[in-house]
């Protein structure tokens, strides 16, 4: 058996790098799912969640033990039952995943399909809401699948007067992006801690709103109940064996978060993305979005014509040992996905990908 044994660069979707300080927690010794030192731990993550994800002081947050998708099914387990209706609008590759999710829970799910590569108009959200009426509406925030972020505050407002639930996909975003779950008026968000956060991939924060805890359904499945969860989180019983590894990197990565501050995280993740537009413009290459509605911490960039996209990444990876990552869906082929998020978001980065990238681009053409 052989192990990594040398440093890769991480600048796809999804997980970003690990910094140092999180590397080291995840080192510490072992504890057990309710040793007294590891539960102390679940409260911290509990309260540095909420503010991170701007929750108010009545939400309920915790970290599921899984990945992005099993946040995902946490929140609509909790909230789905055959017979409530929902809305999903659908930009991109995860917008469809979500609305596959609330089918499978027996939810009547309408399509309201946006362009890829562009956010959607809360005016067609608006006719939507008027046309029908709906118990859930789901929304990603930053679709990782194009680039786009979606205009989540706009479409909160119009849920809001309707009496519906608002469901966000804040995987790519938590951390990295404005992301205000109180002050929008977001129902239940769900993300990740390989992202934004900077921690290993395999837990999943979410955070659930009076209004979603008010209009909580019987939950279907064992591991995802909502109430059973809280048994263990805040209670302190028994429900599942969670990886003491992982929640020292999680606390360590949102005390990481919090030493830099919210405010100025984000302002380092728009900085770091003004700075690879730039760049990239520089050998010819253009984003798929348009400026105002680009994700800062995810770039979608434009196979130029006569590159083979799979040729250039396997040059990175292989000669600069570099990740990025492929285009999905109907994109595949057509965008490198890019990500520059969490402990990644750097300049230098930015100038050793971009530099990589033309050098890639060179030898496919050739």
């Amino acid at each position: 058996m052989s192990l990594p044994s040398t440093s890769r660069l991480l600048l796809g979707p999804g997980p970003s790098p690990v910094s140092p300080r999180v590397l080291e927690a995840l080192s510490a010794p072992q504890r057990s799912h309710l040793d007294p030192e590891l539960v102390v731990l679940l409260d911290d993550i509990r309260a540095r969640l909420q503010r991170v994800f701007r929750a108010s002081p009545d939400s309920e947050t915790l970290a599921i033990s899984g990945t992005g998708s099993s946040g995902l099914e946490a929140v609509v387990a909790n909230l789905t039952e055959p017979g409530r209706r929902a809305l999903v609008i659908v930009t991109g590759y995860f917008g469809d995943r979500l609305a596959g999710v609330l089918t499978r829970y027996g939810a009547t799910v309408d399509r309201l399909e946006g362009e890829w590569g562009r956010a959607i108009d809360p005016a067609r959200v608006e006719q939507a809401l008027t046309a029908k009426t709906y118990d859930l509406v789901g929304l990603v925030h930053a679709e990782t699948s194009t680039g786009v972020c979606n205009p989540v505050p706009e479409i909160a407002r119009l849920v809001r007067a309707h009496d519906a639930l608002l469901i966000v996909d804040a995987v790519t975003s938590l951390g990295a992006l404005p992301l205000e779950v109180e002050a929008w008026g977001i129902d239940a968000c769900f993300s990740c801690s390989q992202k934004g956060l900077g921690a290993p991939s395999g837990l999943a924060p979410v955070v659930f709103s009076p209004r979603a805890l008010a209009r909580k359904v019987s939950c279907r499945s064992f591991y995802l109940d909502l109430d059973l969860l809280l048994d263990y989180w805040v209670r302190r019983k028994y429900h599942h064996t969670i990886s003491a590894p992982l929640i020292y990197a999680l606390a360590e990565a949102l005390a990481e978060v919090e030493d830099e501050g919210l405010e100025a995280r984000w302002a380092r993740h728009r900085r770091v993305h003004e700075t690879f537009v730039d760049a990239v413009a520089g050998l010819g290459l253009a984003l798929l979005p348009p400026p105002a509605e680009r994700l800062w911490s995810l770039n979608t960039v434009r196979v130029p014509a006569g590159a083979d996209d799979a040729a250039v990444r396997r040059t990175l990876l292989e000669q600069d040992n570099i990740e990025i990552g492929a285009g999905l869906g109907p994109l595949a082929g057509q965008v490198f996905r890019i990500g520059l998020m969490g402990t990644g978001a750097t300049t230098e980065n930015v100038s050793r990908l971009v530099e990589a990238l033309g050098r890639a681009l060179n030898v496919s053409r050739a």
